[in-house]
C-alpha cells in the first residue's frame, strides 16, 4: 500500500456535475484543486454508468430563456456539437475533457473518501483533511486544503466532519410549506435504475432470470406507462426506496429495481401485448441513481415559498427552474401519479448562504446536499441546477482561498465581488447587471454598422396554425408599441380579437397584467396582413405578451426563421404527459402556455414603430442574458458576403489587454446531453462563426485577432501585447446559419484587470 499526501488550495469531493463545475470554476480563477471522485468516470448520475438526462432550469422547454450559461452551458453546447445523438460514452468524454483542460486541477478517479479529520466543537468545526482509497491502485491518499467542497450527493464528507444536516421531510409548520407533511418524517425520494433497448433486426428470445418479478401481479401495468419502444429516462418512474434508507439499504434497493426492470422486459417480450419480437436489451444499469439523502444546514434554508415567489436574494448566485417535483414514497408501486409538479412563473434564485455549512467553517456544498428543505430540494436536485450551484460554490471557494477568509466572512464582506465574478465568468445569474469598475467597455460609446429596427418576421415558412385555442406572441417593446399586424388566413368573414399583457417580472414569460385590447374585421382570404391597434408605452423596456384569441375560422402563418427576442406560445388544455406519470396543476401559467417545440417558428407579424431593443449599446449595458428584452446587439439582416460590426469608442485611448466576447447561443433552446430529443442543428445558428477584432491605434486600424469556426458562446482573448486604442471593433464575418449578427456582451480590460 502506498501512502500519499496531496496539498491543494481547494479539495472537491464528488465528480458529478456539481463537483466538476466547482473544480473548473475554482481552477479558472487561479486556485489549485484536487477533484476526487469514487467512480471511474465523471458526471455522476449523468454518466454512462447511470444515464440520467441532465435537466435544469429549462424544464425541458417549459421555461423560456432559461438554459444555463457558464460551465454547464459550455458542456451543453460542446456536447451538442460532438454528440447530437446523445451517446452516453461520448458525454463522458465531453465532461472529462473539460476537467483535463484545466491545468490547475488534479483529478483522482476511483478514489473513495471515507475518512475526515476535523476539529472544534459542534458549533464551530474545521476540516483539516480527507482521506481516500484509490481502488485498483492500492493508494491511500490524504488530501489537505484550506477549503473543502462536499459535492458527494449523499453528503458523506460533511457528515464525517460533524456538519449539521437533515434527512427526510420537514413538518409543514417549520417553513409554512403547503406541500410539506403535517408531521416531519424520514421519507425521501427513492432511487432509480434505467435500461436501454434496441432493435436487433431479427427475432430475439428472452428468458428472464430467476429473480425477475412478475409485474402483472403488481399495480405497475395499470399505474404506469409501458411501451416497447421506450428506454432510458422514459422509465424514470422505476423508483423505489423512499421509505428505506437510500444509502444503507442501497443494495436492497438495487436488487428490487433489477427485479422490476427484468420483469418489465419480460412483460414486453413475452406477454404478447407488444410488437417486440426483434427488440433486445442493450444495457441495464447496476448503480442506483439516488435522488435524495442528507441535506446540510446552511445560514439559509431555501424553501418552497422562496421558489414560488421567485424571491430575489441579495446573495443570489445561481438560478433554477425545474418544477418542485416530488414523488410518492412507494415509488413504482404507488397508487398515485409517479410525480407531482409545482412551478414558479419563471426561474428562481439560489442564495449563497445555502451553499456553506452553518457549523463547519471551511466547508461549502453543491449539488443535491445544499441547504434546502425537502420540498425546495424537489427542484434544486436536478443536475444542471446542481452544476450552476457548483460553479457558484467553486467560485466562492476560490475567492475565499485568495483572501484567506471563510465562506461566511466572504458573504459578509465580499458578496458584491463574488456575484460580479460569477457574472464576469458568464455564470447563470439573471437580472444582475455588470458593475465591474475595471471593465472599460462600460465607459465606451457603442455604434454599429446596422441594427435591427423593424421588429417583425414577414417571410412565411409554409406551415399554418389554426386558432382552435388561444395562441400568443412575445416580443420586446422599446420604447413603445403603436400597433401590430398579423399574417392571417380566414375561411369566412370574422372578427379577430387580441390582448396585450405584460409579463410581471422581467425574467418571466407568461401573461401577468392585461394592458390593452384590440379587434379587427377580417374578410375571407389567404395571407392577409391585418392590423390591430394595440398601443402600450411601458415606461421602461419590457416584453409584450400578445394573445390572439381562439377563432376556428382563422389560421396564422408560421415564419420561415426565428428572431431573437420573439417567442411563440400555444394555450393548452390536455396534459402533455399521461396523468398516471405526472400530475401538474393545469392553472400554472408556464404549464398552460406552451411552446410545443415551435420556438424557432414564430407567427408572422410586424410591429410599429421601430424598436431600439437591439441597439448597439445593449452589448455594453451590463446584462448578459435576456431580461425584460433580448439584451443584445443585433444587426439588420446580413447581405450575402457582407460583414457587420460593433464598435466601442472612448474619448481618450485606453490600454487594452483582455477582451471578453459573448455571442448569442439562444438560451431559449432546450439542449440535452442524452437522447431526450434531437435538435436540427449541431451548432446553434445564431452563434458567430468567423470574426475578427480590430483596434484603432494611433489613428490607424490594426487587426488584433481573427477567429474562424467558432461554436462557443463566451470567448476570452488575452492579447500578446497590450494596445492603446481609442476604438475597438468586433467584425462579424459569418454566423453559423443566422441572417443576423448578434453579440450579447463585450468587455474590455486593461493589464491591471486582465485575468482577474
Amino acid at each position: 500500500m502506498r501512502e500519499e499526501t496531496v496539498r491543494a488550495d481547494i479539495t472537491v469531493v464528488g465528480g458529478g456535475l456539481a463537483g466538476v463545475s466547482a473544480a473548473i470554476a475554482a481552477a479558472r480563477l487561479g486556485r489549485t484543486v484536487s477533484l476526487v471522485n469514487n467512480r471511474p468516470v465523471l458526471g455522476g448520475n449523468s454518466s454512462s454508468e447511470v444515464r440520467v438526462w441532465v435537466c435544469g432550469a429549462t424544464a425541458h422547454g417549459t421555461n423560456r430563456y432559461a438554459r444555463e450559461t457558464g460551465i454547464m452551458g459550455e458542456l451543453f453546447v460542446e456536447n451538442q456539437y460532438r454528440n447530437p445523438d446523445g451517446n452516453p460514452y461520448i458525454w463522458d468524454t465531453v465532461v472529462l475533457e473539460a476537467v483535463r483542460a484545466e491545468p490547475n486541477i488534479r483529478l483522482f478517479l476511483n478514489t473513495d473518501v471515507h475518512e475526515v479529520e476535523a476539529d472544534g466543537d459542534e458549533h464551530d468545526r474545521t476540516i483539516r483533511s480527507v482521506t481516500g482509497w484509490m481502488m485498483g491502485s492500492e493508494r491511500r491518499i490524504r488530501f489537505e486544503s484550506d477549503l473543502f467542497l462536499d459535492c458527494t450527493g449523499d453528503g458523506l464528507v460533511g457528515f464525517l466532519a460533524g456538519a449539521k444536516y437533515r434527512i427526510g421531510r420537514e413538518a409543514k409548520h417549520e417553513y409554512d410549506e403547503e406541500w410539506a407533511p403535517e408531521v416531519a418524517d424520514d421519507i425521501t425520494l427513492g432511487s432509480t435504475l434505467l435500461f436501454y433497448t434496441k432493435d436487433a433486426g431479427q427475432p430475439v428470445k428472452y428468458v428472464p432470470p430467476s429473480f425477475t418479478k412478475n409485474i402483472e401481479q403488481t399495480s405497475i401495468p395499470m399505474r404506469r406507462v409501458i411501451r416497447s419502444g421506450d428506454s432510458g429516462c422514459h422509465y424514470w418512474w422505476i423508483e423505489w426506496g423512499g421509505e428505506l434508507d437510500t444509502v444503507h439499504d442501497n443494495e436492497r434497493i438495487r436488487d428490487e429495481l433489477w427485479s422490476v426492470i427484468y420483469g418489465i422486459w419480460d412483460y414486453i417480450k413475452n406477454s404478447g401485448k407488444f410488437d417486440a419480437a426483434n427488440m433486445t436489451l442493450e444495457w441495464v444499469g447496476s448503480i442506483p441513481g439516488k435522488r435524495e439523502y442528507r441535506r446540510f444546514v446552511g445560514d439559509y434554508v431555501l424553501n418552497q415559498n422562496d421558489i414560488l415567489a421567485q424571491r430575489e436574494f441579495d446573495d443570489g448566485v445561481a438560478i433554477g427552474g425545474w418544477s418542485i417535483d416530488l414523488h410518492p414514497p412507494q415509488g413504482m408501486y404507488a397508487a398515485e401519479s409517479g410525480s407531482k409538479h409545482l412551478y414558479a412563473d419563471g426561474v428562481y434564485h439560489v442564495p449563497f448562504r445555502s451553499l456553506y455549512s452553518v457549523n463547519v467553517r471551511n466547508m461549502l456544498m453543491a449539488g443535491r446536499d445544499i441547504s434546502a428543505s425537502h420540498v425546495a430540494f424537489g427542484t434544486t436536485r436536478v443536475m444542471a441546477t446542481c452544476a450552476v450551484i457548483g460553479e457558484a460554490a467553486g467560485t466562492a471557494a476560490a475567492l475565499c482561498a485568495a483572501k484567506g477568509v471563510a465562506p461566511r466572512q466572504l458573504y459578509a464582506e465580499h458578496l458584491g465581488e463574488l456575484r460580479q465574478t460569477l457574472l464576469r465568468q458568464d455564470a447563470s445569474i439573471v437580472g444582475l447587471r455588470n458593475a465591474d469598475g475595471r471593465d472599460l467597455a462600460l465607459g465606451a460609446r457603442a455604434t454599429a454598422s446596422s441594427s435591427l429596427a423593424a421588429l417583425g418576421v414577414e417571410r412565411a415558412g409554409g406551415e399554418r396554425h389554426r386558432l382552435a385555442r388561444d395562441a400568443a406572441l412575445l416580443f420586446p417593446v422599446e420604447p413603445r408599441l403603436d400597433g401590430i399586424e398579423l399574417l392571417i388566413d380566414a375561411d369566412a368573414a370574422t372578427t379577430v380579437n387580441v390582448e396585450l399583457w405584460d409579463t410581471g417580472r422581467k425574467e418571466n414569460y407568461v401573461p401577468h397584467t392585461l394592458r390593452a385590447k384590440a379587434s379587427a374585421s377580417v374578410r375571407p382570404g389567404e395571407k392577409q396582413w391585418v392590423r390591430f391597434g394595440l398601443t402600450w408605452e411601458p415606461g421602461e423596456p419590457q416584453n409584450a405578451f400578445v394573445v390572439v384569441k381562439a377563432n376556428a375560422a382563422v389560421q396564422l402563418h408560421h415564419a420561415a426563421e426565428p428572431l431573437s427576442g420573439v417567442l411563440i406560445f400555444f394555450k393548452g388544455e390536455e396534459p402533455q404527459v399521461p396523468v398516471n406519470l405526472e400530475e401538474k396543476k393545469p392553472d400554472q401559467p408556464i404549464v398552460l402556455w406552451r411552446m410545443n417545440r415551435k420556438a424557432r417558428q414564430p407567427f408572422c407579424f410586424r410591429a410599429d414603430p421601430s424598436t431600439s431593443a437591439y441597439a448597439p449599446d445593449k452589448a455594453v449595458n451590463g446584462y448578459h442574458r435576456p431580461y425584460g428584452g433580448p439584451q443584445q446587439w443585433m444587426s439588420a439582416p446580413m447581405r450575402d458576403g457582407a460583414e457587420e460590426w460593433l464598435q466601442l469608442e472612448w474619448d481618450r485611448p485606453s490600454k487594452l489587454a483582455e477582451l471578453h466576447l459573448t455571442f448569442n447561443d439562444d438560451v431559449n433552446e432546450d439542449l440535452i446531453n442524452l437522447h431526450h430529443h434531437r435538435t436540427p442543428f449541431e451548432i446553434v445558428p445564431e452563434l458567430v462563426r468567423n470574426y475578427r477584432v480590430e483596434a484603432r491605434v494611433g489613428g490607424e486600424w490594426r487587426t488584433l485577432l481573427r477567429e474562424t469556426g467558432n461554436r462557443k458562446r463566451k470567448r476570452v482573448h488575452r492579447l500578446a501585447e497590450p494596445v492603446e486604442a481609442d476604438r475597438l471593433k468586433v467584425v462579424v464575418e459569418e454566423t453559423n446559419g443566422s441572417r443576423y449578427a448578434e453579440i450579447v456582451e463585450v468587455r474590455a480590460y486593461g493589464p491591471d484587470g486582465a485575468g482577474a
